[in-house]
Order: C-alpha cells, then structure tokens, then sequence
C-alpha cells in the first residue's frame, strides 16, 4: 500500500503591529501591519520566491492577510483566508498589555503565564480549545496538498501550537523557542503528524533599517 507523499509546510508568524511593540494583546481583534511589518513582508516574499509554492493559506485576521498579500503578489498565487489559523480568543483580555491584565485580573493571570491548559479568559479560548482548532485545521490543508508545498500565514500562538505538534511537547512546558515577526518555520506533514524541520529562520530579516532608508522620499 503506497504512503501518500509528505506536505512540506512554511509557517510564517504575520509582521509586526504597533501592538506587538506595545505588548498588547491582539487575539480576534484585526490589527494591522505597521511601517515595519510592510517590509517584512516584502522581505519575506522576495525570500520565498522560488520555494515553488502550490497555495498560501493565511489568518482571515488583517495582519496575517497583509503578510501572506505581499507573498501572493511574487508568487502570482491567491491568497486563501481561513478563519481556523486565527490568533487565540483571549476574550476581555484583548486590547490590553500584559502588565493591565496582570493589574486587574492577578488571579487569572498567573494561570494564563502558569500555562493551565483549561484556563479560558472571559469571552475567549482555552488553550485545550485553541490547540486543536490550530492543529485540525492546519491537518487538514496539509491533507489536500501532499506532495507539494503551501504556506500558512497566522500568529504566534498558532506557531506554537505546530511547534509543539510537531515535537510533542506538552501544552504546560514553558516555551524556549522563538516566535518571531515574519519568520520561516518549516515543518513537514504526513497523516501520522507534523515533522519538525528547521524554526525561527529570519536570515532575510537582516538589515531591514536599510530598506526604510531606501523609502524615504527624495532618495
């Protein structure tokens, strides 16, 4: 009985927000890109122009959307929203800083940063419930491409989700890998599961000052 042939997938984290410099939590609100964020994209487009890509898959969340847009306009390939890649829901925590919610909510909090699994912010998702939307969904658009490469574009907690999928690391173990803006993550998918390949790739992210200077008007 033959095997069907592995998905190689590139996850890719969205560029930077005004509200990732803030430490503010997004979640299900759209923010987008800001001046930075653009040329990440851009930068992460001219770097995976010849990765053969069959389909880019992204957030419906504007700031994944504008990420996977620049990737689609060098690739010549539609970018495809998914509401199942979007950020975890953290409900009445979204809009505020990390140290806010420390402030209002202690109790809460320490649960959130403890890692409780179960734990779900009013109005949002729990960790267990966010997991496997994140790890069904990207299953199943690997699942329609074996063989072939596709990107997904979403956020950092869906990269942690494939990041611990993919190494079988438990939920509550703290994290010690990057999630970084516009990075590369490669893993790969069979229907046994995903494969790690290589994380937090942002070789094409060097030098990125330079571009702004490029831009300024007159130049």
């Amino acid at each position: 009985m033959s095997h069907p042939q592995p998905t190689r997938i590139l996850a890719i984290r969205h560029g930077e927000t005004a509200w990732n410099v803030d430490t503010r939590i997004q979640g299900h609100l759209d923010i987008p890109l800001n001046d930075t964020g653009r040329r990440q994209a851009r930068r992460l487009a001219r770097a995976l122009a010849d990765e053969n890509l069959q389909a880019v898959y992204s957030s419906d969340l504007s700031r994944a959307r504008q990420t996977a847009q620049a990737l689609a306009e060098l690739t010549g390939l539609p970018v495809q929203p998914v509401p199942g890649l979007r950020e975890r829901a953290f409900g009445r925590f979204e809009g505020r800083t990390f140290r806010e919610i420390e402030a209002q909510w202690p109790q809460q909090a320490l649960r959130w940063r403890q890692r409780d699994p179960e734990f779900c912010p009013e109005g949002g998702e729990s960790l267990n419930v966010f997991y496997r939307r994140v790890v069904e969904q990207a299953g199943a658009l690997a699942c329609a491409h074996p063989g072939q490469t596709i990107a997904l574009v979403a956020h950092g907690g869906v990269l942690d989700c494939l990041y611990r999928a993919a190494t079988r690391i438990d939920l509550r173990a703290p994290r010690t890998w990057e999630l970084a803006n516009a990075s590369i993550n490669r893993l790969l998918y069979t229907p046994e599961g995903f494969t790690l390949v290589g994380w937090a790739d942002t070789q094409h992210l060097q030098d990125l000052a330079l571009d702004e200077i490029l831009e300024r008007p007159g130049r």
